[in-house]
C-alpha cells in the first residue's frame, strides 16, 4: 500500500494558508495584527506621553487622539500618532502599565522617557470621587496637585499618623490649566462621550487628587477622612498619580529639561460600597475627551 501525503494543486489562482497535513504537522495562525498606518519615528521631539492603567482607558485615548499601535523590537507596545491643534501638529505616544499602582506607573514613565522622551506627561483614566457635589459619576477632575497619603507613622496603641506628601505640577502647566478654565468656565461642561450618554451633560473641575495604594470602597474610610481634612479641595482618589509626581521630582536632577505633568481623571465611582466597573467606559471616554480639549493649552 502506498501512502501519499501532501497537496496537489492543478490550475492557477490557488491559495493555501494555515494548513497542516501529515503526522506532527502544525499550523500557526496570525499573530496580533499591527496597524497598517506607518509608524511615526521614535526619538527626540515628542510632545506628549500618556500613561493609562486599564484597557478601557487606553482604548479611549486611542480613539480620541487617533493613535496607532507600534511594537518595539524589545516587545514593548506603544500607541503613537500625530494630532493637530491650532498652530501646531503634536507628536503623541501612549502606553499602558502592567498593573495598578505607583510602582508600575513609574516603570511605564521610564519606558516612555527612554524611547520617546516627551516634554509633557499625562496620566489619563478613571478615579474615585470623594466630593459629593463636584465629583459625581461621569464628571472629570483635572489635577495639577497630588497628595500622596501612604506615608505614615504607627505609634503604640493603634495610633497611626499619616504624613501627606503634596506635590504640584510645574508653573507652565498650572497656567495652561487656568487658561482652559478661564475660556470654558468653572466648571467646564461636556456632553457624555458614549452614545448612551450623548445627551447627558457632565462637569469638569480643577482639583486635588489623593493618591496611594488602596482601592477605597468605604465612605467611612480613614483615608477619605484624612484627605478631606488635609485639603478641602481633594476631589478624587487614584493609585497612580503619586508615582507620576514622584517620578517627575526625582528626574528633575537631570541636565535636560524635566517634562511637565498633568492628571485627568473621569469619575467612575464614589469610593464607597457601590464601587464597581459599571461606569468605567463613560469615565474613561470623558477623561480622554477633556485631555483633547486641554492640548491646545498644554502644548
Amino acid at each position: 500500500m502506498t501512502n501519499n501525503r501532501g497537496i496537489i494543486s492543478h490550475g492557477s489562482n490557488n491559495h493555501f494558508s494555515n494548513i497542516a497535513i501529515g503526522a506532527n504537522a502544525q499550523a500557526s495562525g496570525p499573530g496580533p495584527q499591527h496597524s497598517a498606518e506607518p509608524a511615526v519615528e521614535a526619538g527626540a521631539g515628542w510632545d506628549l506621553g500618556i500613561v493609562t492603567i486599564l484597557s478601557e482607558e487606553l482604548r479611549s485615548v486611542i480613539d480620541e487622539l487617533k493613535l496607532h499601535r507600534h511594537k518595539m523590537p524589545s516587545g514593548l507596545y506603544f500607541y503613537q500618532g500625530q494630532h493637530s491643534v491650532p498652530g501646531a501638529t503634536l507628536r503623541v505616544v501612549a502606553t499602558q502599565t502592567q498593573s495598578q499602582g505607583q510602582r508600575s506607573t513609574m516603570a511605564a514613565l521610564e519606558n516612555l522617557r527612554r524611547h520617546y522622551n516627551p516634554r509633557l506627561w499625562a496620566l489619563v483614566g478613571i478615579g474615585g470621587g470623594i466630593h459629593d457635589d463636584h465629583a459625581r459619576i461621569g464628571n472629570v477632575i483635572v489635577s495639577t496637585d497630588v497628595v500622596y497619603y501612604e506615608s505614615r507613622k504607627i505609634n503604640p496603641l493603634g495610633d497611626t499618623r499619616r504624613r501627606g506628601e503634596h506635590r504640584q505640577a510645574p508653573a507652565q502647566v498650572v497656567h495652561a490649566v487656568n487658561a482652559y478654565f478661564t475660556d470654558h468656565g468653572t466648571p467646564a461642561r461636556i456632553n457624555g462621550q458614549m452614545t448612551a450618554h450623548a445627551d447627558d451633560q457632565y462637569e469638569v473641575y480643577p482639583g486635588v487628587i489623593g493618591s496611594g495604594e488602596a482601592v477605597i470602597a468605604d465612605r467611612a474610610s480613614d483615608i477619605r477622612t484624612y484627605l478631606t481634612a488635609y485639603h478641602e479641595k481633594v476631589l478624587a482618589v487614584d493609585m497612580e498619580a503619586g508615582g507620576l509626581s514622584q517620578y517627575w521630582q526625582e528626574n528633575s536632577v537631570h541636565g535636560t529639561e524635566n517634562p511637565g505633568w498633568i492628571v485627568v481623571r473621569g469619575v467612575s465611582d464614589n469610593a464607597d460600597e457601590h464601587k464597581g466597573h459599571r461606569h468605567h467606559e463613560l469615565a474613561a471616554r470623558n477623561a480622554a475627551h477633556v485631555l483633547n480639549q486641554l492640548l491646545p493649552y498644554l502644548c
